[in-house]
């Protein structure tokens, strides 16, 4: 009887052993199973997460934790080892992120394009089809006109069409740097009448407009281009590289590509796919 009743307890121990290997080994698969994005304000707030990482899920098993941040922050976010990929819209930046080897090979995914909003009165008379034009006028007529201020995409196209006019140190006294998100900025625009540079998924996507509108847009050099890299784990060892190039080599295939076509607002196309793999 007794062997029987040690035989009986070491099974249960066994069991338990067993038991305890199998959850932590679905455990560490569920772990392995999610990786974190750095990523600009205007893919969150435009509303394309929302209907392309389900997808995503859908054809991998792979979740992604979204940290919608300026183009700037979400680099310095995965240079400290934070994220196992970057989706962002500042080439040169991106550029740079590769060549100091925080991140492997950057691909173009897809753009849109970035329009001056203001208000219906338009104060400044900037409505057209050139920026330079535009921002000299603002600057001209000291009118009103909030910037991101926070080092992201949008804010470093603003800074470089300020430069092309001319007007990097003359923006007028109606220049204000608000160091806020898309979102954010857009609302301060539309309580106090303000010009706006935005891009235009977030705009399609903002209820708040006020007596905002677009006033300018279609200048080639309003062009905006949005790029994916996986970050380097030989910088940051625990970065998930397989996961997150599942995640690239998803959104620059033709199935990605597909999902980005297919998401419009008021039965308008947001982003449009331009992918090279």
């Amino acid at each position: 009887m007794r062997s029987i009743s040690k035989f009986f307890k070491v099974s249960c121990k066994l069991r338990h052993l067993a038991l305890g290997l199998v959850m932590a080994g679905m455990t560490a698969h569920a772990m392995a199973q999610s990786i974190v994005m750095s990523s600009t304000t205007s893919t969150e707030q435009s509303g394309l997460f929302g209907y392309l990482l389900p997808e995503f899920k859908k054809a991998s098993g792979i979740d992604i934790k979204v940290v919608a941040l300026g183009t700037g922050q979400a680099l310095d976010m995965a240079r400290r080892g934070d994220a196992d990929v970057v989706f962002v819209h500042d080439q040169v930046a991106e550029e740079k992120f590769v060549a100091d080897g925080f991140g492997l090979k950057r691909l173009a995914v897809m753009y849109n394009d970035f329009v001056v909003v203001g208000p219906h009165a338009d104060p400044a008379s900037v409505k057209g089809n050139d920026i330079v034009a535009a921002l000299k006028k603002i600057s001209a007529g000291n009118a009103a006109f909030v910037s991101r201020g926070d080092k992201s995409g949008t804010h470093a196209a603003e800074l470089r069409f300020w430069s092309q006019a001319a007007m990097a140190d003359k923006k007028g006294t109606g220049y204000k740097e608000c160091g806020c998100g898309m979102g954010p900025a857009l609302n301060i625009g539309a309580s106090t009448g303000a010009y706006v540079l935005t891009d235009r998924g977030t705009w399609l996507n903002f209820k708040n407009r006020g007596d905002l509108k677009v006033l300018v847009e279609g200048d080639a050099r309003l062009f905006n281009q949005y790029g994916v890299m996986v970050v380097n784990p030989a910088k940051h060892a625990h970065v998930k590289r397989a996961d997150a190039q599942k995640f690239v080599d998803w959104i620059v295939s033709k199935p990605g590509q597909a999902v980005i076509a297919g998401y419009k607002i008021g039965g308008e196309s947001v982003f449009f796919p331009n992918a090279t793999p």
